[in-house]
């Protein structure tokens, strides 16, 4: 009979662990309608992403989680004096280099169910303002951008943490979207519904464009 109860409560403890929401320990970006952009040309000088930089994603549903992100992308902040410029940073991801922790997935995410690759091959994140601003977790800055994924443009807030130094520039944050919002709406099995919280994870490393590597 104890045997019984232990294998219960084993079996319950490992069903609640799977059924976390890794949005849970993340931070919600705040969404609104997309921002005009800045015509004026950018100041500062121009720096570009490393090799070494890196986006990745969580999605779960009611089972589990998968870990995924993207192969390439490119990108440039431009740093003004000895800070980031208010304006002029931009990324643009490759949508046909998702990658995911199972490779079923990964074509079923380029699929016309979720990112729809084909059809829209490429995502962009236009920053629209940059703000030294504490965040809950730690965060330094506050960034706002137009978010265009999946054929859909929303200004995003993001709590980002940013590390500058005379030849380095290293921008990370940990935060969630809501995929309703950009019209990826695939519910998943009745009994395994996909949840609607993916959460983004960024860590963008970034040199002075003529020593870029």
């Amino acid at each position: 009979m104890k045997t019984t109860l232990f294998t219960l409560a084993g079996a319950t403890t490992l069903l609640l662990v799977s059924c976390e929401n890794p949005a849970d320990k993340s931070t919600e970006a705040t969404v609104s309608e997309a921002k005009e952009v800045s015509t004026a040309a950018a100041t500062g000088q121009k720096w570009s992403f490393t090799k070494n930089s890196t986006i990745t994603f969580v999605g779960s549903k009611v089972t589990g989680s998968h870990d995924g992100g993207f192969k390439e992308f490119s990108g440039h902040f431009y740093v003004d004096g000895d800070t980031l410029a208010a304006s002029g940073h931009e990324v643009i991801i490759d949508m046909t280099s998702t990658f995911s922790d199972d490779e079923k997935l990964t074509g079923h995410l380029k699929s016309a169910d979720f990112f729809n690759v084909e059809a829209i091959p490429t995502s962009t994140f236009t920053v629209t303002a940059i703000e030294a601003k504490t965040g809950a977790k730690g965060e330094t800055h506050l960034l706002t951008g137009n978010f265009n994924f999946h054929g859909v443009t929303k200004s995003i807030d993001i709590p980002v943490t940013v590390a500058q130094s005379a030849d380095a520039i290293n921008l990370k944050a940990d935060f969630f979207i809501n995929r309703f919002d950009f019209d990826v709406k695939y519910p998943g099995k009745q009994d395994d519904l996909i949840r609607e919280e993916v959460v983004i994870r960024f860590d963008l490393n970034a040199k002075p464009s003529a020593t870029e590597g």
